[in-house]
């Protein structure tokens, strides 16, 4: 049942995650686990290499390179070396820049955006080995994917981009893990990082790139805060259930409840990681089975010009993100809008027969016939 987020939990949440990341070990994953791991890294390395071929990409590594200069860390894609906590937010904006990188459903996130380019950074520097990379990796996934779940789509519906949020949680936890943190350090690292974890869903008005950012911010965010924990440096001990914790501060004010006993259900036993997805189309989740259905109609010979009216069914908790303002969302003002648009996708799917990276472009924005069947959608 959802817990009242007002009232402390009997366990500490933030403990207990510690507990569990001290204790983490590489022999401890399931072979599947670390194959599914592996993969979903080179998901997230492809990803990042095609945005890096985008104006987005150039900018921000120019402002980070502006700011910090060059450094040591590697940048995926042909840019040079950054220091570390600047490749780490490059690095996250290159993985979910094209809004292509994996989802884990029940938590609403994207992880390996936040998880990857935090866990790459930090072993390449501390020299160590892949195995423990990958602990780290999976570790930040299993973390964030419970904080998300345990929202039950809430932080959506207050504006927040959970990715953001719960990745920072994830991250410090994995960097605390890296760096060697005993389990208080761990637990202060949550604490700490309360005050950091961050994104806004306002992105959506205009198609804005702040989304780009977010989960590369979560990895600074997490390692900023691991990094002062580890040097003795106190958070509070309770960042979830505390009155003022994640929960009660972004949810409870809405009337809100989260479900707190998903922040640590199943650790050790069963591997959220198993449940990321990867992404069929560089598109909003919440638009992919409208998608599914518009292609298979166009497969199965329907052609655009027969069509009347379409009705498209979805969960009344997305609709704020994929569907309104009506007007916004049937004349997207640029590409990046149109990846979060029910109307111009279907349209999109029904007319091209397909929807990749190709299909997304300003042409298609202005194409009357696209813009003539989302206004019928």
């Amino acid at each position: 049942m959802p817990t009242d987020t007002t009232k402390p939990a009997t366990d500490n949440i933030a403990n207990q995650l510690a507990a569990f990341a001290h204790g983490l070990k590489h022999d401890m994953l399931p072979a599947e686990v670390v194959e599914q791991a592996k993969l979903l890294m080179l998901d997230a390395l492809g990803i990042a290499l095609a945005s890096s071929q985008h104006d987005f990409a150039h900018c921000a590594y120019r402002g980070l390179h502006a700011l910090g200069g060059t450094g040591d860390s590697a940048v995926m894609g042909a840019f040079a070396p950054l220091p570390l906590r600047d490749a780490v937010l490059m690095n996250g904006i290159l993985v979910h820049g094209l809004d292509f990188d994996d989802t884990h459903p029940g938590a609403i996130t994207h992880p390996s955006a936040s998880a990857f380019p935090l866990a790459l950074g930090l072993a390449a520097q501390r020299h160590a080995t892949g195995a423990e990379m990958i602990t780290a990796y999976v570790l930040a996934i299993e973390v964030a994917a419970r904080l998300g779940a345990a929202a039950r789509g809430g932080f959506h519906e207050v504006g927040f981009h959970p990715t953001g949020l719960v990745g920072a949680f994830g991250c410090a936890l994995a960097a605390g893990k890296l760096m060697g943190l005993d389990q208080a350090g761990l637990a202060h690292a949550q604490g700490v990082v309360l005050s950091m974890a961050s994104g806004s869903m306002e992105f959506l008005s205009d198609g804005a790139w702040t989304k780009r950012m977010h989960p590369g911010w979560a990895g600074v965010s997490g390692l900023t805060a691991t990094a002062l924990a580890g040097a003795g440096f106190r958070g509070p001990s309770q960042p979830y259930e505390g009155r003022f914790g994640l929960y009660a501060s972004h949810l409870a004010a809405r009337g809100l409840l989260a479900d707190l006993s998903l922040c640590t259900c199943g650790l050790g036993e069963r591997w959220e990681l198993l449940e990321v997805a990867v992404k069929l189309y560089p598109t909003c989740h919440f638009t992919h089975a409208s998608i599914d259905a518009a292609l298979a109609l166009r497969a199965a010979g329907l052609r655009a010009e027969e069509v009347a009216s379409v009705q498209v069914l979805l969960p009344p908790g997305v609709h704020p993100v994929v569907c309104e303002p009506v007007a916004a969302k049937r004349r997207p003002a640029n590409v990046y809008e149109s990846q979060f648009s029910i109307h111009h996708l279907v349209a999109l799917a029904l007319l091209r027969g397909e929807l990749g990276l190709a299909e997304l472009d300003a042409a298609n924005l202005s194409d009357p016939q696209v813009q003539a069947l989302a206004d019928r959608i």
